[in-house]
């Protein structure tokens, strides 16, 4: 993956100023709440438009603020796993996993159903109610639908931080196996560098807005 963001936002006394060069696989973005980190990652989603910059990923265009150019989420072909996981809770696990796919028919898919099912062990839940779930249940099937949606690009805003000890233990595990079997270029946010060190190749450090350090590391296996 390439993806190249330099833009500039300001909301109220916030100022947040980007430039970053990714190369992934996994790229962290690292840094303590209200550094701007879910900030960044709704400017890359298209959920927020920033005033001025640009973003380009593997040389295409999503955002050119001076050429007036702002893809839509859906034309960005992200797939965003949130925080609480935001899953439906009208629809049961089988219909959330694939709901994703539904509005993504045109780009070829990296995994089919069953495969992501099994990897995120989640096989007997399919005809259950979110609302019977476990809050590491949920993050699973979020990572699922995700995952279907057939994504150019993957965004995590720390999505094990809602998870106690034992939960965020239990959905390592599934992120490992993710980032070694289908290698989509990934921004995980996160204010865990246990997280960090586990999951990502290289981590930008984003400090009051700005990004203040940029490393590669070696993934742990």
């Amino acid at each position: 993956m390439s993806l190249l963001i330099d833009v500039q936002n300001s909301t109220g006394a916030f100022n947040l100023e980007v430039k970053l060069a990714c190369s992934g696989p996994v790229t962290a973005i690292f840094g303590p709440s209200g550094s701007g980190k879910t900030s960044l990652l709704n400017i890359v989603a298209g959920l927020a438009r920033p005033a001025s910059g640009r973003i380009e990923v593997d040389g295409r265009v999503w955002f050119d603020a001076q050429k007036r150019i702002h893809l839509a989420p859906h034309e960005r072909a992200i797939g965003y796993v949130f925080q609480e996981g935001r899953l439906f809770p009208h629809l049961n696990v089988r219909h959330n996993l694939t709901y994703g796919a539904f509005f993504a028919k045109d780009r070829a898919p990296s995994a089919d159903f069953d495969e992501i099912v099994d990897l995120l062990g989640i096989d007997r839940l399919l005809e259950r109610p979110i609302r019977h779930l476990s809050g590491g249940e949920q993050q699973r099937v979020a990572i699922g639908r995700a995952l279907l949606a057939r994504p150019r690009l993957i965004l995590m805003d720390e999505p094990l931080a809602s998870l106690d000890h034992a939960r965020r233990s239990e959905i390592l595990p599934y992120l490992d196996r993710m980032r070694m079997r289908f290698a989509i270029p990934t921004l995980y946010v996160s204010h865990s560098m246990e997280e960090v060190e586990r999951l990502a190749d290289e981590v930008a450090t984003i400090s009051e807005g700005r990004i203040v350090q940029m490393r590669r590391l070696t993934p742990q296996s």
